[in-house]
């Protein structure tokens, strides 16, 4: 089984993708790229193997294997993935977000940020394509 991500163009607010696998379809939210720094970038563009993994946090989910400089990457749902040290809000730390569609959100301070939106629905459609086996990611960067 294979899943591929096209990502778009990076930028403060994100990087925003689309995911396909089988016959699906959807959108992502990655933090920037910023040489993969744990915890503030999206990982490196690649081939990499998923496999279901049970988080503390994020309960049945897949990981993202043996990527380069990093350890605990997830595809599970969230909303945002801004650059924090450029002063936006992110949900992610190296992770990525599956989502239905891109728009924006309203952070409380009253700006407007690049979101991932209706992400559950997004990550249960790929936690059923996979049906708990692994399967092959290619990530494809602009």
């Amino acid at each position: 089984m294979r899943a591929t991500i096209a990502r778009g163009e990076s930028g403060p607010h994100g990087t925003p993708g689309r995911l396909s696998f089988g016959a699906s379809v959807v959108h992502t939210i990655e933090l920037p790229w910023r040489n993969n720094r744990p915890q503030r970038s999206c990982i490196p563009a690649g081939r990499y193997l998923c496999a279901q993994v049970q988080s503390p946090r994020f309960g049945l989910v897949y990981g993202v294997q043996a990527v380069p400089g990093r350890s605990h990457v997830l595809l599970h749902a969230a909303n945002l993935a801004g650059d924090v040290d450029a002063g936006w809000t992110t949900q992610l730390h190296g992770c990525i977000a599956p989502c239905m569609r891109q728009g924006r959100l309203r952070l409380p301070d009253g700006r407007w940020q690049a979101a991932g939106l209706v992400s559950q629905p997004a990550l249960r459609a790929l936690m059923e394509w996979a049906g708990g086996q692994p399967f092959d990611l290619e990530i494809f960067a602009p």
